[in-house]
């Protein structure tokens, strides 16, 4: 049995990184703490820390991104939110032996050095990442 710890990140899906990390920092006040290209993913991410949890800006690399099928269809905005989880692989197994489906079989490299792995929105009502620091 795994257990969740904390909401994460809420992934932001935008069509313009800098104009969305203007607004994070200079109206709201916050700090980046650096971006970071996942080419698995075809996305550039960028955390912003607000209290225990972050908010990760992402911009597609490329028209095949899933970030740039997100926008097409729905726009900029919240794309998926995260929770960390304790094992990973537990959290897989388990929430698919509770009936939810997976995107995500197995654990993938995800940005800021975690493992990653997508429950499926038709399980939850929203694209849910679980998430775990890589080992």
């Amino acid at each position: 049995m795994f257990k969740c710890i904390c909401v994460d990140h809420i992934g932001i899906a935008c069509k313009d990184l800098d104009v969305s990390k203007k607004f994070y920092t200079e109206v709201l006040g916050l700090t980046c703490t650096g971006e970071e290209t996942v080419e698995e993913q075809k996305v550039k991410t960028v955390f912003i820390p607000c209290g225990e949890t972050l908010f990760e800006l992402l911009v597609a690399t490329s028209p095949e991104s899933p970030i740039a099928k997100y926008i097409e269809k729905n726009g900029q905005g919240i794309q998926h939110v995260a929770v960390r989880v304790d094992d990973i692989e537990a959290a897989i197994a388990d929430v698919q032996a509770r009936g939810a489906a997976m995107i995500d079989k197995a654990p993938r490299g995800g940005a800021g050095g975690m493992d990653i792995a997508f429950v499926h929105p038709k399980s939850v009502g929203i694209l849910l990442e679980l998430c775990a620091p890589h080992k």
